[in-house]
This record gives C-alpha cells, structure tokens and sequence, in this order.
C-alpha cells in the first residue's frame, strides 16, 4: 500500500509560504549571519569551487562548455577552472555541470540537496557580472540560496526521491533563484515571481543515475533557470505567485506524496539549515558513504585485504537501496558512483573512492566485477523510521576466508556535521579537485582568500585566481 496522498488542506493553512520565503530572501543581510554561519558558509564556497574547478575537466562538462562556446554569448562572467568567458545564464549551465559533476559537492541529507554546486556559481557568475558586490554581499546571497532551497528541498520529503525526481534538478531551482534575487537586490515581490518562474522550470528525472550524463546537467539547469527567473522578474515577468504551496499545480502538491509544508517557513531566521550541510570525502552518491566508511573502518581496524574477504553482508535503508543497490552493470561512470555493491568493491580493492577509481577502465575491471559477488544488500526497515534524517544509516558484517566476522554500524557518514572532516582534510580535498586545472600556488591563494572573504572589498580577485591564465 502506497504513501496517503496529501489532504490539500495542509496548503490552505500555510498560506502565503511563498511571499514569506521571499521577503526572507530579499531582506537578508550580512548583518543578520551569526559568525557560525558566515565560517559555515566559506566552508562551502570552498568545497563548491573545487568541485567546480575539478568538474570542469570532465568529459560530459567540456562537451556543455562547446557547446556553450558555440552558441556564443556577451562575456559577462568566467567559468571556474577555465579562462573562458560568457553570459551569466551560459556560465552557470557550465559550472552548475561541473559543480556536480564527479558527485563530490556538498549534501544536506534530509533535504536531499547539494546546494553549493547551485549557489556558489550562480552567486559568483551574477556579481562578476554586476560589479557590486563585495565579500560580504557574495556570502549573503549563498546563504539566502541555501536557506531557500533546503527549506524546498526538506518540505518535499523522500516521497519527491522516491516517485523518481532529482532533487538537484527540481528544489535546485528554488536554490538558484533565490540566490540570483539576493545578489540582484530585487524586492520581495520581485523575488516572489522569481521562485514563482523557478519552479515552473523544476526538472529532474532520477532514471539518469543509471549512467546518463544528463544527471550532471541537472544542476547546471537548475542553476540557469534560476538566473533565468531572477532576470525576467526583475523586468516584471510574472512566476506563479503561490508557486510552493497551491493545492493545484504548485511545487509541492504536484511533485509529492508525503509533503511537509510547515518546513518551508518553520524556525525561517532562527535555525540555520546551512549548519547542517555536510561535504563529501568519497566521489560517489550520498548514499554509499557510510557502507564505504564500514568497510574501510573494518579493513583498517583488522589488517584485512580485499583478497581476506569472503562475504560483505549491508544492511540499509529502503531509500539507499533503492537509490543504490541495483544490479551492477558497466554502463559509464555515473552508475558506477550510484552503486553501492561498485563503490564497495573498489574500497575493498584501493583504500579509496574517489577520482582514480572511476576511470573506464576500472568500470568493467573483471577483478572488481567478480568481487561484487560477495557483496549482499538487505534492507532494514529500523533505518527508515527515522525518514529522511536516518536514510544513509547502515550496518556491515564481514567475514573472511578464515571465518573471523567483524561488523560496523554507521550512523553517520564521515564528513556529516556529526562526523565532519578537519580542516585539514577539507583543504586536501580542495587542493586534490582544484589542482586538476590551477598550478599549486593558485590553489593555496584561493584558500587564503575564501577564508577570509567577509574582507574582501569586491571579488575581483577570486575570479581571477580561478582561471588558470591569468595573472593573480
């Protein structure tokens, strides 16, 4: 028996939710970020621009950005990682792309939503462009974005996940509008039609994890539509005004089941969604992560090698397996991040998940392949009473050729707020993706000025020291 459909009452009582999130994003100013939250907030302007500045070296990103380059457009903004130059709305497509393009950006797991890739370039791309803003007004605009989209993405729930949508692609267009709205400065109504004109365009279809290239263009879409919508309404172009919470046709009652639309505006200016957001140290879906740090954990803990082992018996959640343990066929390296039983094998085989491990040549790599044989994936339903919070909790048994068993439960990912990464891996992690592109010196000056980008009187020079050419 399926989710009870939504009484569309729930809506009637939320009201205006859409004009509430609006007026939140346009009146949003640096003064009003605690100092936890602006320290937040550089941490994922760092990790989105590696992940950026790394994406663009991918394939499916360079054929986005030749295609860019043909259609042409006004040099208004610069692509990360890259000395090329075009239209904010054509910049975005690309470094949205690229941002998540190796399934590395930035997670907040209830809201399923990897905002960074959408914000930072949307944020960075219109003020180079506009030529306003300073530190300060770069930081605000990303966490009026954050805070828009999680709050789109938790009142969707897992049942947007489950009917087939791409969060990165649907709730990714409230994310980017509301960034765009914030740097452009537009006024409530304004910024009401431009989630309105957002979330007309949500698309997104989850059928691509199963190794299309178009899951990376999600978010580069996501990303455009939401300047897109920023622009129009600047001009006067009209969005559905109601756009979250209308019983009919808007977001929420169209795109779930289960919908919580008291999360669009609950604790709105109190809590701060973007302390919650958690970076990736495994280049593979959110999903896999604690089964990949069970397994790494139980190797390390006891010596063991991938040839020691006889049986790797997970547990997880109804969510992760349906997300990820799906039957492993080579079909590119998106399904290959997807799947857990693949990302499981090249653990077990290098210590590792990350860039090197998704080569095409490891995609079909009969070692891996009969490996995964030994993997068994069962769902526990005690991790699906937590909804969306509990998804990637999991448990692992390992036994070995021997006999010994040894077992892990993973509660929380590493690199979650509650296991987070040290500074010191975060910057490895940024110096690895960015020096795909920049020359090390680069790299360590874009670190310096990220931190301490709530002084800089404009963001002249972060643009620069992100295209490899040019003189810092």
């Amino acid at each position: 028996m399926g989710p009870a459909l939504i009484d569309r009452k729930e809506f009637n009582s939320v009201g205006a939710a859409t004009l509430e999130l609006a007026l939140y994003v346009t009146n949003l100013r640096y003064a009003d970020l605690p100092a936890e939250v602006v320290a937040k907030a550089k941490e994922c302007v760092l990790d989105a621009l590696g992940c950026c500045v790394f994406g663009v070296t991918q394939p499916w990103t360079r054929i986005v950005l030749d295609m860019v380059a043909e259609q042409g457009g006004a040099p208004q903004a610069c692509v990360p990682g890259t000395d090329f130059r075009t239209s904010v709305s054509q910049a975005v497509l690309v470094s949205g792309t690229a941002g998540h393009g190796f399934e590395l950006d930035d997670i907040h797991v209830a809201a399923h939503l990897h905002p960074g890739s959408l914000c930072v370039p949307v944020a960075l791309a219109l003020a180079e462009w506009r030529r306003q803003a300073d530190g300060r007004a770069l930081l605000t605009a990303i966490v009026a974005g954050y805070e828009a989209g999680l709050r789109v993405g938790l009142a969707a729930t897992g049942s947007h996940f489950m009917r087939g949508y791409h969060f990165q692609g649907t709730c990714g267009t409230f994310a980017a509008a509301a960034t765009a709205a914030n740097v452009l400065k537009l006024n409530g109504e304004q910024t009401r039609h431009a989630l309105g004109i957002a979330g007309s365009q949500a698309a997104g279809l989850m059928a691509a994890q199963e190794g299309a290239m178009a899951k990376r263009m999600h978010c580069g879409r996501a990303a455009q539509s939401g300047v897109y919508a920023a622009l129009l309404a600047a001009r006067g172009f009209t969005g559905i005004p109601n756009v979250l919470e209308a019983p009919y046709g808007g977001f929420l009652s169209s795109y779930t089941d289960t919908a919580q639309p008291e999360k669009l505006t609950e604790d709105l200016g109190k809590r701060w969604r973007i302390l919650e957001m958690g970076y990736k140290p495994y280049a593979s879906a959110a999903s896999t992560h604690t089964a990949i740090h069970a397994l790494g954990t139980i190797m390390k803990q006891n010596g063991l090698r991938a040839g020691d082992i006889a049986e790797i018996i997970l547990h997880c959640s109804t969510m992760a397996h349906r997300h990820c343990a799906w039957p492993y066929a080579p079909q590119g390296v998106t399904s290959a991040q997807m799947s857990l039983f693949y990302t499981l094998a090249v653990m077990a085989h290098d210590g590792e998940v990350l860039t090197n491990q998704f080569s095409e040549a490891r995609l079909s790599d009969p070692v891996l392949t009969e490996f995964m044989r030994l993997i068994r994936i069962e769902v526990d339903a005690a991790y699906d009473t937590g909804g969306d919070a509990t998804r990637h909790e999991s448990r692992m048994a390992v036994v070995t050729r021997d006999g010994r068993r040894f077992e892990e439960h993973a509660q929380y990912r590493k690199g979650s707020p509650q296991n987070p990464l040290s500074r010191e891996e975060r910057h490895a992690k940024f110096r690895r993706l960015a020096g795909a592109a920049l020359v090390p010196a680069r790299v360590e000056q874009i670190i310096a000025e990220v931190e301490s980008l709530e002084q800089a009187a404009g963001i002249e020079r972060l643009v620069l020291l992100l295209q490899p050419s040019a003189k810092s």
